[in-house]
């Protein structure tokens, strides 16, 4: 290894000590979505935990967890379940073809879904995709624009979602988990419906970023159907 690739190398390691989790999906227009629903509380999340870390440091992908609340009874309430999650998840269901949600499952742009513990299924389930067909969508400031396209069957959902930009790491002292310390990625903070897309450009407020966290915004078929199209700032 010659000196040139040796800092160059040492350099990607130092980048990456620093970010934490991920460099960020800055601007990133159209990746692959990949929604981790999970709960501190269920012995068998870290390993999905573990590979959404993984997931999050690829540019190509928007990796988000959403933690549940359907697992705090265990005996250790999760710190970001947020009920509003645990309906998100729930909607997937019959689109899926499950009959109840579980805990770890991986949503990949709203089509296909795994329990996201085992890194190659997930690698391989990414890769099949297709690219996502909706309109082209950008964040700016406090402004979100969604270009004309093809008008979709029925209106789209548009959802902002908030989350944090790196690494976060929870101790956790009771219930199935307890003992250990979990790390997460790209915790999900808010989801907010700012309303539909009906194929006419548009252009929405948003409230303004808040330190520490990265906004993104997806247009989405309703009832929990596929995701058409998806940015970062």
């Amino acid at each position: 290894m010659n000196n040139q690739n040796s800092f160059r190398l040492a350099f990607a390691a130092l980048s990456l000590s620093l970010l934490g989790a991920a460099p960020a999906l800055a601007g990133a227009r159209n990746p692959v979505v990949v929604e981790l629903f999970t709960s501190q509380g269920c012995s068998s999340c870290p390993p999905a935990n573990a590979n959404l870390v993984k997931l999050s440091r690829d540019p190509a992908i928007l990796a988000l967890s959403f933690a549940v609340t359907y697992w705090d009874y265990l005996g250790w309430k999760d710190i970001f379940g947020r009920e509003e999650f645990t309906r998100r998840q729930a909607t997937y269901e019959p689109a899926l073809g499950q009959s109840s949600p579980f805990t770890p499952q991986m949503v990949i742009n709203g089509r296909t879904s795994t329990v996201g513990q085992d890194l190659g299924e997930v690698r391989s389930l990414i890769a099949a995709e297709k690219p996502l067909a909706g309109p082209a969508v950008s964040l700016k400031g406090d402004t979100a624009a969604i270009e004309g396209g093809g008008k979709p069957a029925s209106p789209a959902d548009i959802w902002l979602v908030r989350y944090d930009a790196g690494l976060v790491e929870v101790p956790v002292a009771r219930g199935e988990n307890a003992g250990e310390t979990l790390p997460h990625a790209h915790v999900v903070r808010e989801l907010t419906h700012l309303g539909l897309w009906n194929g006419k450009a548009q252009s929405l407020t948003m409230p303004a970023a808040k330190s520490n966290q990265k906004r993104a915004l997806l247009v989405q078929e309703r009832n929990g159907g596929q995701i058409l199209a998806a940015a970062t700032d």
